[in-house]
Order: structure tokens, then sequence, then C-alpha cells
């Protein structure tokens, strides 16, 4: 149809394509960062809205991100390759069939129990929800498209009724009153189908001004007609010069669109206001495409902005995921709180462009899965090697107690130490068993400490004196025999002497003069301190001899002792072991300093 006709439709101004889509992605939330629940309450919170019909957009967005989340969660508990996303098709025939008949059925006979995981549960759920959505969707769309066509022929009959009146001129009196009443009966009628929308008005167009043209109506009537036309329009121009100043630009733009179309259904004003009544409404036209325009340029800015400001939060997290020689746990844990903070920056970065907006997200979204894989695979080895480690130590507490009893002193005292320093070489175990284990074990070692403590205190001395009073009494009643020479019966004796441990101090002196005059008195001067050689050529060592050994084995108790208060010191309420320990250490020192004094008594005597 010839626009030339209508001025009004020649120079429409321009606009763009489709405000609602725009809004749409202006507006519509970034469900990508949703949980599976989140969207199936959104999406049943949504089926269940007054104005859900006229957002399928929403809609399908809404399935897309939980198809999408569902794939990626399904994958990453069990296994399934993930690269392909699968959504449902999006028609009726497929909506009804994805239809359970019962969300919360138990598997039947033949059935496994993973055909009602929870994965699968939670999309037989969103799929009944849609489902029931698409069913109902479908029919809306049955009845707008029947409603839209019904109207199609209902202004068809509007056209040909015009098209009759415009040939048909002969009562002029009638005609206008006529045609009146088809411009009410085209208004009263609502949408036509998308396709035949602009041939229909061109065509109605067309007509209205042929009517005008060829119909000699009456001027008053006709003056009457544009004088009302001009009313409404200029009422169109207040109503598009206040959307100007909305500042709300794409609510401005939408509103527009539609005085746009109210515009077009009214007919000419007289032709000296033409110009001038549509100079004003493409002015006003043009201020809110102008802000419109300016509105979207800055969105784009700022989504590139925003799209800049995630790229770097990607590589940050990248970085972190792709950390090389990470420690221990404390590491992973440190590393684990700066994701998570970096994660709490992402929320508070606005979208990307539409565009742009999934990919970054899945960019960041695979490092971090990338980074808590690795994570989760550390702790599986260092939950492996707990039960390795806690395999070692249940290993040494055995052994440790198989020997607390033990009177072998110096034997177990140095294999305790040797599984003390195994002890703090072997890892960390299981936090809930640690303590216990150490309680256990260090009772098994204070316990043969406690009891060798005993067998070393001043009552063993008390024995110590009166196994060598008795010994004493034996060489004094020894007498010389074949089976019993003197060579081998001096060695004998003086090996049980030396095998006899510490006397009290006191007694010290005057027991081992009494030992050297009963030697002396049987076997001569040269068994003195038995240090005459005897059989085998092996010498019986001196009393000299045994004071250094002494001396060598209390050095040594005190390296056992040193060592044991760091091992206590690994341990709460360890501080009375320790002092026990420091009290010993004093102890044997002092001790020391007298055998150094009898090894240099000796040494003079000797000279």
């Amino acid at each position: 149809m010839n626009e030339e006709l209508n001025p009004d439709v020649q120079n429409a101004p321009d606009v763009l394509e489709s405000p609602v889509a725009v809004e749409a992605e202006a507006e519509m939330p970034n469900y990508s960062e949703m949980s599976l629940a989140e969207l199936s309450q959104l999406f049943e919170e949504f089926a269940a809205s007054e104005d859900r019909m006229k957002k399928s957009k929403e809609a399908d967005a809404i399935k897309a991100a939980f198809y999408k989340r569902l794939a990626r969660e399904r994958s990453a508990v069990m296994g399934e390759d993930a690269a392909e996303v699968i959504v449902p098709e999006d028609n009726e025939e497929a909506a009804e069939e994805n239809v359970p008949e019962d969300v919360n059925a138990q598997p039947q006979a033949g059935e496994s129990s993973d055909d009602l995981n929870p994965f699968a549960v939670l999309e037989n759920g969103f799929k009944a929800i849609y489902a029931r959505y698409k069913k109902e969707r479908a029919e809306y769309n049955r009845r707008q498209e029947a409603e839209r066509e019904e109207n199609l022929a209902r202004k068809q009959a509007v056209i040909d009724d015009l098209k009759a009146l415009v040939e048909n001129q002969e009562d002029l009196g009638t005609a206008f009153p006529a045609f009146r009443e088809l411009q009410a009966r085209w208004r009263a009628v609502g949408p036509v189908p998308v396709q035949n929308f602009r041939n229909i008005n061109d065509t109605y167009q067309f007509y209205v001004e042929q009517f005008y043209d060829k119909v000699q109506i009456n001027r008053d009537l006709r003056d009457l007609d544009f004088k009302k036309n001009l009313e409404a329009k200029e009422e169109f121009c207040q109503m598009a010069e206040k959307l100007s100043e909305n500042e709300n630009v794409v609510d401005a733009f939408k509103e527009l669109q539609k005085l746009h179309e109210q515009w077009k259904e009214f007919g000419p004003v007289a032709k000296e206001y033409r110009d001038m009544i549509w100079d004003r409404f493409k002015a006003a036209t043009y201020v809110i495409n102008k802000k419109y325009q300016a509105y979207f340029e800055a969105q784009k800015e700022k989504q590139g902005e925003n799209l800049a400001a995630k790229t770097a939060l990607c590589e940050r997290v990248e970085a972190i995921a792709e950390k090389a020689d990470i420690s221990g746990s404390n590491e992973w844990n440190a590393l684990s709180k700066a994701i998570e903070e970096i994660q709490k920056e992402w929320k508070t970065i606005g979208f990307a462009s539409r565009k742009e907006n999934q990919k970054i997200y899945d960019r960041f979204r695979a490092a971090c899965d990338k980074f808590f894989e690795r994570k989760r695979e550390f702790y599986v080895q260092f939950k492996d090697s707990m039960n390795s480690n806690l395999e070692k130590k249940m290993a040494i507490i055995e052994e440790a107690e198989s020997l607390k009893d033990s009177t072998e002193w110096k034997k177990t005292t140095d294999r305790l130490i040797n599984l003390q320093n195994q002890w703090k070489e072997i890892g960390a175990v299981p936090r809930k068993k640690s303590e216990m284990l150490w309680k256990r074990f260090r009772a098994a070692c204070d316990a043969f400490f406690a009891e060798r403590d005993k067998h070393s205190s001043e009552n063993s001395y008390s024995a110590n004196l009166k196994a060598k009073k008795a010994l004493i009494e034996e060489i004094n009643a020894y007498v010389p025999t074949e089976e019993m020479p003197e060579s081998e019966a001096r060695r004998a004796f003086a090996e049980r002497w030396q095998a006899i441990g510490f006397v009290p101090f006191k007694e010290k002196d005057k027991i081992q003069a009494a030992y050297n005059e009963a030697m002396k008195a049987k076997f001569g001067s040269s068994s003195r301190g038995g240090r005459q050689a005897s059989r085998g050529g092996n010498p019986v060592r001196s009393e000299k001899d045994r004071l250094i050994a002494k001396y060598n084995k209390l050095q040594q108790d005190i390296d056992t002792y040193e060592n044991n208060i760091g091992f206590f010191a690994m341990s709460k309420n360890s501080q009375p072991l320790i002092q026990q320990m420091q009290e010993r250490i004093e102890a044997a020192k002092a001790e020391l300093k007298d055998l150094e004094n009898q090894i240099h008594t000796l040494e003079e005597t000797e000279e």
C-alpha cells in the first residue's frame, strides 16, 4: 500500500524493532548462578504469576539454566559426560510426554534405585511444573491465535464496509455517521496476527483517505472530524512529551510504541495542522528514542566494564587453580578462602552483555571447579595417608604396650626411645583419633618408665647392698676345689660383683673396702678391685671401669630424659611430666659429678 497517501504514515519515526525483547535482556536475572532447588522454586512461582503467558522467554531461560545446572552437578557427582547439555524439546507433545505419573513413586520391580536418585527427583519435579505450564501456554497461544484470526476477519469486514461506503456516496447525510461507526468498530477490534498487521492497517488507512478525498461531505462535518482528530493527537503529543521526562527509559519507550499504534487509528487533521502536530509528536518521539539509545549505550559500556572485571577475577582463580606444590591442608584452606572471597566479589559485579555473560560465567565456574576438584583429590590422598599413619601408630602402640611390663630396663628403654622417635616422624592421623592414640601410647611408655624408676630407687640400692654383703660372705667362705680353681673363682666373683648395681652412697666405700679385703685374703693383692685378667685373656673390669661404665649410662639416661621432654611437649597438660623429667636430669647430673670425683680418687690411688 502506498504510504504517501497519509503523511502520518509517511513520516512515522524510527523505533527499535523489539522493545519487549530488549527489556527482557536488560532486566532478566542471571539464572546460571542459581541452584537447582532455587530454579525449581522460581519456576513454580513464575507458573503461578498472572502475567506468565506474556513471559515465554523468561520461562525458556529458566528451563535452559535448570538443565545446564543439572548436567553439571550430575557430572560432578556421578561422573557422567556433561560436555553437551541436552534440554528437552520445547513443544507441547514433548512436554506432555515428560509429565511423570508420580514424582514421589518408589522403585517398582526391575527398577534400580538410581532411577529415583536426587537428580531424577528434581528433574521430574521440574518437568511436571514445566509441562503444566507448557500445556497451559499452548492452550493460551491457541486461543490468542484464534482471537487474532477472528480480529483479522472483523477488521477485514470493517475494511469491506468502508470500501463499500467509499464506492457508494449517494447519501451524504448518512455517509459520515456510518464512517464514524466504522472507525469505532475498527478501534474496538484487538490485535491481529503479526504477519497481517501491516497490510491490514495500511489497507484501512488507504480507504480512510479515500473516504475523505472522494466523499463530498459537509465542510462543517469534515472540520468537526478534523478537530476531533487534532484534539486526540494533541493529547498523544502531551502523553509522549510527558513520557520523555520519565526516568525509566525502557518503560517510556514501551509506552511510546502503544501511542504510535493509537496514533495510526485516528484520521487526518486539517492540512494547516498536519505538519505542526506531526512534528510535535515526532520531536517527543526523538527525545525518548535518544534517551533509550543512550541508556543502552551506557548499559553496553557498563557491561564491557563488568566483563573486564569478571575476566580479571577469572584470571585470579585460574592462577590459584593452576598453582603447583601446594604444601598441605593449611595452604589448601587458605586458597579456598581466597576463592570464596573472589566469588563474593563476583556477585557484586553486574552482568556482561547477553552474548558474553554466559561464556564468562562458564569460564569462572570451570576455574573454581578445577580448584575444588584438585582440593578434593588432595584430601582423598590425605585421608589415605592419615589412614596409613593410623596403622603405623597403632603398630607402635601395640609394641609399646607389649613392652610396658618388661624388666629388661636398658634394652626396653632404648626400644621405647626408638619408638618415640618413630612416632614423631609419622605424619598426621584423623583428628578425632589423634588425642586418643597419643594418650594410649604415652600411657604404655609411662607405665614402663615408672616401673623402671621404682627399681632404680633407694630400695633397689639397699637390695644391691645386701647382695654384695652376701657375695663377700661367699668369698670369705670359698675353698678351692678341682671344679672351681682359684683363677676361675676369682673371675666369677669379680663378674658377679660388677653385675650388682649401686648401693646407698654412705655405704659404698665401706662395702667396697670389705670386698677388696676379702678378695685379697683369698686370692692375693693382684685381685684388688677385680682388675686381674682371667680365663680366655678377657680382663675383669676394675672398679674404675665400672664407674666409667656407670658414668656413661647416666649420660645416656640424661639424653633419654631430654628426649622425653620434647616428646611430652606435644601433649596437652604435660607440664607435670616435663617437670619430673627435669628433676631427674638434675639428679643425674649431680650423680655424674660424684662419679667424676670417685674416678679421680681411684686414678690418684693407682698412681
